[in-house]
């Protein structure tokens, strides 16, 4: 058994005036140095098939941004014990500089569970952002409840990803990096040059003289990569004109059987979908709307 256990998946300056202690125990700021300890451990604690490396990565996302940590961590005796991994943006929205704190996994060993809620605490005493929490767990769901968190509509749709034919009508599925590249202009480019080198994947449909910039990720189910879960879509109109066109990529190009979508995301219920339970997905700020709170600059994006 690992000596660690998943407790759950979970981004104004803030200064820690110091560690807070539990006998030896101490709740410390992830800085820099840290990044290669908690990344063994979260590789040893989450799951063995995730290399540290790739840990390391989802600490250290490309996007330009002033990080005051990344994340929390439990030490003892100078050992890491848990960790609470979160990741920071800054976007614009109505013309107001928004700073976002985007809760990652949550591990803590065994032996130090009751140590693991101080992570949060400390983490959400941070002025200033808005926290999302994307993946959350069962147990972690309810401690949001708690903490005052909302859930998001996450209304799901799953769409076969079919074969058939479909009239091009001047529809293209532009993938390559260079040609995305130029067929982007202001917000939605500098998106994509944030998240190009995440694990997220990208395309965008093009019509008519318009683009529709769209970004997925690949999600398994027993081990087996059957989904995309579509993350953004810059034109829900021009999206949903579009869709045969983009699932028939997906299926023909990218071996991907299926699609999810969310109706919050991409604007309307797919024609020859089911639904499907959706998960759940939370937020805590009383600045933005629902409506205003999205995927990108997350976990979702950084982490396969």
């Amino acid at each position: 058994m690992n000596h660690a256990q998943q407790i759950g998946h979970a981004e104004a300056t803030f200064a820690l005036s110091g560690t807070r202690a539990d006998g030896r125990v101490t709740v410390e700021p992830i800085t820099e140095t840290d990044i290669p300890a908690v990344a063994e451990f979260m590789h040893v604690g989450m799951s063995s098939n995730r290399p540290a490396a790739e840990w390391q990565r989802v600490m250290t996302p490309p996007w330009d941004v002033g990080q005051p940590n990344h994340g929390f961590l439990l030490r003892a005796n100078g050992k890491v014990v848990g960790a609470y991994l979160a990741m920071y943006s800054e976007r614009v929205i109505d013309g107001r500089l928004t700073r976002f704190c985007n809760l990652g996994a949550w591990c803590v060993a065994e032996g130090h569970r009751a140590n693991g809620l101080r992570m949060l605490r400390t983490l959400l005493r941070q002025k200033g952002y808005i926290f999302t929490d994307l993946t959350p767990n069962p147990t972690v769901v309810e401690l949001n409840d708690r903490l005052g968190f909302a859930r998001l509509d996450t209304t799901t749709a799953l769409v076969p990803n079919t074969p058939w034919p479909v009239r091009r009508r001047g529809v293209r599925v532009i993938d390559r990096a260079n040609e995305i590249e130029r067929s982007l202009t202001g917000n939605e480019l500098a998106i994509y040059r944030d998240h190009v080198s995440t694990a997220a994947h990208h395309a965008v449909l093009a019509k008519n003289g318009e683009n529709c910039y769209v970004m997925y990720r690949r999600d398994s189910y027993k081990n087996l990569p059957l989904f995309a879960t579509i993350l953004h879509v810059s034109s829900p109109d021009l999206f949903r004109n579009c869709a045969p066109h983009f699932y028939r990529y997906l299926l023909l190009h990218r071996g991907i059987p299926a699609t999810l979508a969310e109706s919050r995301v991409v604007g309307h219920k797919p024609a020859k979908s089911v639904a499907v339970p959706g998960r759940t997905r939370m937020y805590l700020g009383e600045d933005l709307a629902p409506t205003q709170i999205d995927y990108l600059y997350s976990e979702l994006t950084c982490l396969e």
